[in-house]
């Protein structure tokens, strides 16, 4: 058998980065797969308004960074990987990224969570050629054009104001009558003059061309109330419809909700699997802030420290 880490990190994002930080002055040498997307969704977030300690506000990249110099600070392992596979069902417990084995008496899952797509062939047929759920990657790209942001959240009317320091225009496509997102987002958004708001509206189709180049055309549009269709000509689009946790990995051996978000004990971050932790957006639907998930990841990283002394390691 290889080595035991004492802790393992599965995913990066503040929950991951934050439970190495406390794991890592705890001098629990932790070992953290950062997964395909290393820093999570704030990788994708433009200026952090609403963490403590920036008061000018942050990228979220670079919020990224500082989070992953501190937790390499003290001691923590970080790899570009994927966990692959998982085996809770024996202590230690194992886990495979790619073909290699490693075995774990602690496990901190900080998976997060992923963007939603529509479901329609066309968007995956021109993602990445005119179809984003990045205004911030993408958003440069679409320079003086014309763009529609698809959904009614936070991250819709985050994703609209953004690209207008891009785009000529901006349409919000949303399919109910009202938004769902905060007040103050959705108040910046109405104000916004470089945005309008498309009502009861559905995308039903991306429409484009595939040679001589591929890209985005127009989207054909459907009144969610009486069933009529339009197209509208548009050079991008970009989903921002909601998010799925990134809990696949577990769905055999965890316990989670209908929507797949793992649970956890009430006021820990403890699971059915004693020595397995969950933090983060994977076990959050509620709140999904980059501050609480690093809450949840202190607390993880504390869970760990306690039930390993209790062991005797």
């Amino acid at each position: 058998m290889s080595s035991v880490h004492n802790v393992v990190i599965i995913g990066s994002g503040p929950a991951g980065y934050t439970a190495a930080v406390y794991a890592g002055r705890a001098s629990l040498n932790p070992l953290l797969f950062a997964g395909l997307q290393p820093g999570g969704q704030l990788m994708i977030t433009t200026d952090v308004e609403n963490y403590p300690g920036f008061p000018e506000g942050v990228m979220g990249p670079e919020m990224m960074s500082l989070f992953r110099a501190q937790a390499a600070r003290f001691g923590t392992t970080i790899r570009d990987e994927e966990i692959t596979r998982v085996d809770l069902s024996q202590r230690p417990f194992r886990l495979w990224a790619g073909e290699e084995e490693l075995h774990a008496r602690t496990i901190i899952i900080s998976t997060g969570a992923s963007a939603k797509w529509l479901g329609l062939e066309s968007e995956v047929t021109f993602g990445g050629f005119g179809v984003s759920a990045c205004a911030t990657c993408d958003g440069f790209f679409f320079r003086g054009k014309k763009v529609i942001v698809v959904g009614g959240g936070d991250t819709a009317m985050e994703e609209a104001n953004y690209l207008t320091r891009h785009c000529e225009k901006v349409i919000v496509v949303h399919r109910r009558e009202s938004f769902r997102a905060s007040k103050i987002m959705q108040d910046r958004v109405l104000a916004n003059p470089k945005i309008e708001v498309l009502w009861n509206t559905a995308v039903s189709e991306i429409l484009g061309e595939v040679e001589p180049h591929k890209r985005v055309t127009g989207v054909r549009l459907q009144d969610t109330q009486t069933g009529e269709e339009r197209e509208l000509p548009i050079d991008g689009v970009f989903i921002a419809i909601g998010h799925k946790p990134n809990s696949d990995l577990f769905v055999e051996s965890l316990d989670m909700d209908a929507l797949g978000y793992l649970t956890v004990e009430p006021g820990s971050t403890r699971c059915k699997i004693p020595g397995v932790f969950i933090a983060g957006d994977v076990a959050d639907s509620v709140y999904r802030q980059a501050v609480t998930a690093a809450g949840t990841g202190c607390m993880a990283a504390i869970d760990a420290e306690r039930f390993l002394e209790a062991e005797g390691h």
